[in-house]
């Protein structure tokens, strides 16, 4: 297209509120001057991932590119022939290149060839860039099996998903059904299978509070007050708190009823942090630990002194803490005046809230913190999310 083309396609896509984020499966030529011109659509599209089967001496080539352009190269697996139908193969080629060439993983296509998608996930671990999910009523290519609604066939809808969970995948599903017999009624299968992915999503409706774009993560929309901070590794969404004592505060809003979603880890059994919400306003002083409450990280501790207890109010009804250095899963439900804790499953607090000890008052909204409490035993953060309720 050219450029006026380009535009137009831009403003139309724009008025229909539709992102175009992948490109291809394509052909994108064996020269570095057709390379280039479909990097160059791509960017101009604001496309992020290409998808394509190169030759073995593409690979040099797009190794610069992707550098250049900061636009992700897909290797997609077609069945066989294709040189890609099997995942040893694609792994094969892109060891050592740079992260933004991976896989472009077809559950589907893997099945044509009697590949189980879990097993074929696992071998791209860590490389795999975008998700063309499709199901299939079985393995082979007997004519009697075909494309049906995600989540019916035989891939494995909640294993896919679930691996795909625990790489840390950054990309996007892209969903496809190309069953001919209904090719002209997709909308009833395709619905269908977004029912089944969403009622398999843990964070449905959730917001991530450490954005994550380009596959890396930000700390977009946090500020910080008092002594300290805590860095941020941009690849696994990892917070690591330094010195103290202070506050990462999520500035973007203000949450009345909420749930509160994370993951957090000690480094040594002393280790002192704590969550804090509803705090009324931008924090300027010290004087926000007497009108918030603050969930407690400290299994040294006692009582209202201990992990997962509101500090200074209310005491946890068990210790479910996991060994210094494992992550520990907690979920806060805040609505009106109750609040709900949850640690690694099991619920330790259930309390209708009221002004005790440091806590003079509180408010019935306010901002999300996490402490970083001293210099010596820092706390871990990750996969924190929330929504209103």
């Amino acid at each position: 297209m050219t450029d006026a083309q380009i535009d137009l396609v831009r403003k139309k896509l724009g008025e229909a509120g539709v992102e175009v984020i992948g490109y291809g499966v394509v052909d994108i030529g064996r020269t570095e001057p057709e390379m280039r011109k479909a990097f160059e659509f791509a960017r101009k599209m604001g496309i992020q991932v290409i998808a394509a089967e190169p030759e073995d001496a593409d690979f040099p080539v797009l190794d610069k590119l992707v550098k250049e352009y900061d636009i992700r190269i897909a290797v997609h697996n077609h069945p066989e022939p294709s040189k890609y139908a099997k995942p040893q193969t694609v792994i094969a080629h892109i060891q050592g290149l740079d992260d933004r060439i991976g896989a472009c993983a077809d559950p589907g296509h893997w099945m044509r060839g009697g590949i189980r998608p879990l097993d074929a996930l696992r071998l791209l671990k860590g490389r795999i860039i975008d998700v063309h999910l499709k199901d299939r009523s079985d393995f082979g290519t007997d004519k009697k099996v075909d494309d049906v609604a995600i989540g019916e066939g035989k891939a494995g809808l909640h294993d896919i998903l679930a691996e795909l969970t625990l790489q840390d995948y950054a990309g996007y599903l892209t969903i496809e059904y190309e069953n001919e017999k209904e090719a002209l009624t997709p909308e009833p299968a395709t619905r269908k299978g977004l029912e089944n992915i969403q009622a398999l999503t843990y964070y449905k409706d959730f917001t991530g509070l450490l954005p994550r774009s380009n596959l890396r993560y930000s700390k977009h929309g946090w500020n910080h007050y008092g002594p300290g901070h805590f860095e941020l590794d941009e690849k696994t969404g990892v917070l690591k708190s330094q010195g103290g004592m202070g506050l990462l505060w999520y500035s973007v809003k203000k949450w009345r009823d909420f749930v509160l979603d994370l993951e957090f880890k000690c480094s040594e059994k002393n280790t002192n942090s704590g969550i804090f919400y509803r705090i009324p306003d931008l924090p300027t002083s010290d004087d926000y630990i007497y009108h918030s409450f603050e969930v407690q990280i400290y299994d040294a501790g006692d009582g209202i002194h201990k992990t997962a207890g509101i500090y200074d109010a209310e005491a946890p009804l068990k210790d479910v803490s996991k060994p210094t250095g494992e992550w520990n899963h907690m979920r806060i439900t805040c609505q009106g005046k109750r609040v709900r804790i949850e640690l690694n499953g099991t619920q330790v607090v259930d309390w209708q809230m009221e002004p005790r000890g440091k806590i003079k008052d509180f408010a019935a909204e306010g901002y999300i913190g996490l402490q970083n409490h001293d210099s010596i035993s820092p706390v871990f953060f990750r996969n924190i999310f929330a929504k209103e309720i």
